[in-house]
């Protein structure tokens, strides 16, 4: 069985240190990306992933650089040859000022990073990956997206930068459709990452706290996609935005906790379908 080469950005902390756990449990390798901050967060990533079963290869890359991004596969390419999944997760989130309640206008206006440092800078990975992706075949490219994409979450700035991503995602594969490369949106839960589970539950919003039991782990994100990837049908789910808890139950997946992760479709929308393929 080829285990596969990945590519998880913005894995330094949060849902992409998951992700690219997840995708260690499997046995895959791991490039796991992040800027490099001063500190070994992203060697210990790495680490993690080669514990957890793969290898896991740190690099550091600034995302909202397209040099350093171009360098990225060009090492990915020299190392190792091919390029089986690209998981898009490098985003500049500022957590704090995007839950602070009130109109954006009265928010910092560098919430409009998300726009460049997620949106704009999952094209120009995926506009350098694709090419080796293609030569590899088989191959998946996964762009973190959110309920927000459909629903008020957060504000404008995360609202377009999700309802961005899975237009572009969308779009990314009618260009791919004859190339064996699929495009999909992924849509995670709730996540459980270390900084919420450091802070603790009498600090946190009474509705947060009691709903932390039905947080997923961070790395059950990987391991849904490591099975879309592996999917014989992965091609005609290309161009969908894929909600992970529904993966989990496509796949018989459970989180690493033993729970069924849930959808949240009802509660905060569903993948519009809105988007049309044009006749060749």
């Amino acid at each position: 069985m080829v285990q596969g080469i990945a590519v998880v950005t913005g894995a330094s902390r949060g849902l992409g240190r998951g992700i690219a756990r997840g995708l260690g449990h499997r046995g895959l390798t791991v490039y796991v990306t992040g800027r490099n901050s001063g500190d070994d967060a992203l060697d210990r990533v790495a680490a993690e992933v080669t514990s957890a079963g793969g290898r896991g290869l740190a690099v550091r890359c600034d995302h909202g650089s397209d040099e350093e991004v171009k360098a990225l596969f060009e090492r990915v390419r020299a190392d190792s040859g091919r390029l089986d999944i690209l998981v898009n997760n490098a985003a500049a989130v500022y957590p704090m000022d995007l839950a602070t309640p009130g109109p954006y206008w009265q928010k910092p206006l560098h919430l409009v990073d998300m726009i460049d440092v997620g949106l704009r800078s999952n094209y120009v990975a995926a506009y350098y990956a694709t090419p080796l992706m293609i030569e590899t075949g088989g191959a998946l490219i996964a762009h973190v997206s959110f309920y927000g994409a459909v629903s008020y979450f957060h504000g404008p700035a995360y609202g377009a930068a999700k309802a961005g991503t899975d237009k572009m995602s969308f779009d990314m594969a009618v260009d791919l459709r004859d190339r064996d490369v699929a495009s999909v949106s992924i849509w995670p839960g709730f996540i459980l990452t270390e900084m919420l589970q450091s802070i603790p539950r009498e600090h946190l919003p009474p509705d947060i706290a009691a709903n932390l039991p039905n947080f997923e782990t961070p790395d059950f994100t990987g391991l849904v996609l490591e099975r879309l990837w592996r999917d014989p049908e992965r091609m005609t789910l290309s161009g969908q935005a894929l909600i992970g808890a529904e993966l989990g139950l496509r796949y018989a997946i459970k989180d690493l906790d033993g729970k069924q992760p849930i959808a949240y479709s009802e509660m905060m929308g569903k993948p519009s379908g809105r988007f049309i393929v044009p006749r060749a």
